[in-house]
């Protein structure tokens, strides 16, 4: 369990060293409001990413869409420089969410096999759950570079996830403060997720899509036109525990919002009660220094269930061990149920940043709308 937590250090650490860049730095980043357009809600879905995997024939490809769709929009590659050809580099059917990539399509596709990597040949071990080598480690761009991005109408909306709604009575006093123009002070406390790993801004690859936390406190400034800052606080390889530590970092920031959001490292070996116990002791410590502070909880994201490193069991745990400190000042932002559907519908190598416990762009993005739908009204 020990040994567990300390690769998982080991590679969240690593992975945070670099600093991510901001919303307003990235070369090539361009704010737009339906980015942050909640997918469950929208007709559209806006770059899905997609990782083509070859047929056992290797003539073909194919990956699968979160929804059937109506009408594909645009294809993409990750940097959304390429723009692929209806009826060459891909094909469709209209009402499925499947899209077929030919062999002569200038789409990116790859073998199952070719994101396995032989047993000890990567800097940290990650052996496959099969025995089988290793998955595949990106430290930054490798997963962005073989991922495509495809932008479509919905043919349906079946989505049966309970997605979190405005959150009037939880938030009323950052909602207040926001929706009459007056200056927020957020601060995110976290992991290495919560660092900004693996978006392509962190990166420093196209299209330089910041991580979820800038592009939400962006999100705020623009539709509230007033000054929202934010306090990351956030550590690579950090869990819960960890975060008792930093409660007078937080305070000293005065914020009006604390996003907190582990989980990730505390599934190599952390039960749900010591779990439940640190983000409460938290809560009560922030709010003996600072009582009119609301909160977000971040239930996280799921890591690839190949790598028998992390304890899936724990992570829907977690999450109702959040869901029970819900009360008014306290909103729950449940990333790891809707990671749960999407992984019914696509493969973790659609939606990972690394091969094992972050998230890419699309991903970011997706946390980002979950917590624009907490604090931004429909």
């Amino acid at each position: 369990m020990k040994i567990s937590w300390m690769i998982g250090l080991i590679l969240c650490s690593f992975l945070a060293a670099s600093k991510p860049l901001h919303a307003e730095d990235a070369p090539d980043w361009k704010y737009a409001p339906e980015l942050l357009s909640p997918f469950w809600q929208d007709d559209i879905v806006r770059g899905e990413s997609v990782l083509f995997l070859k047929a056992p024939n290797g003539e073909t490809a194919e990956g699968k869409l979160l929804f059937p769709a109506e009408e594909i929009l645009e294809i993409r590659d990750a940097s959304g420089k390429i723009l692929y050809e209806a009826g060459i580099d891909y094909q469709f059917q209209k009402g499925e969410s499947q899209i077929t990539v030919p062999a002569d399509s200038k789409i990116v596709a790859v073998i199952p096999d070719a994101l396995r990597r032989p047993a000890d040949s990567q800097p940290h071990k990650l052996t496959h759950r099969d025995g089988n080598g290793e998955i595949m480690f990106g430290a930054k761009l490798e997963y962005h570079q073989l991922q495509t991005m495809v932008t479509y109408k919905k043919a349906s909306n079946n989505w049966p996830v309970k997605m979190p709604p405005f959150q009037t009575e939880a938030l009323p006093k950052t909602l207040a403060k926001l929706q009459t123009g007056k200056p927020v002070s957020m601060v995110l406390l976290g992991d290495s997720i919560s660092t900004g790993c693996n978006a392509s801004g962190w990166a420093g690859g196209a299209p330089f899509q910041p991580p979820f936390q800038d592009l939400l406190a962006q999100h705020l400034r623009m539709h509230y036109q007033t000054d929202v800052s934010l306090t990351n606080l956030s550590v690579g390889g950090k869990t819960a525990n960890w975060g008792v530590t930093m409660v007078d970092k937080v305070v000293e920031a005065e914020p009006d919002l604390v996003i907190i959001a582990f989980g990730m490292n505390d599934s190599a070996g952390r039960s749900a009660e010591a779990f439940g116990k640190d983000i409460q002791e938290m809560i009560d410590q922030i709010r003996s220094k600072s009582p009119e502070t609301e909160f977000v909880l971040i239930a996280t994201m799921l890591g690839n269930r190949d790598w028998p490193r992390l304890n899936q069991d724990l992570f829907p745990q977690y999450r109702d061990q959040l869901a029970a400190l819900v009360t008014p000042g306290i909103a729950l932002a449940d990333m790891t149920s809707v990671w749960e559907e999407m992984l019914k519908r696509k493969n973790d190598s659609d939606l990972t940043g690394n091969g094992v416990n972050h998230p890419n762009d699309f991903g970011h993005r997706v946390y980002a709308q979950v917590l624009s739908a907490i604090l931004v009204e429909d």
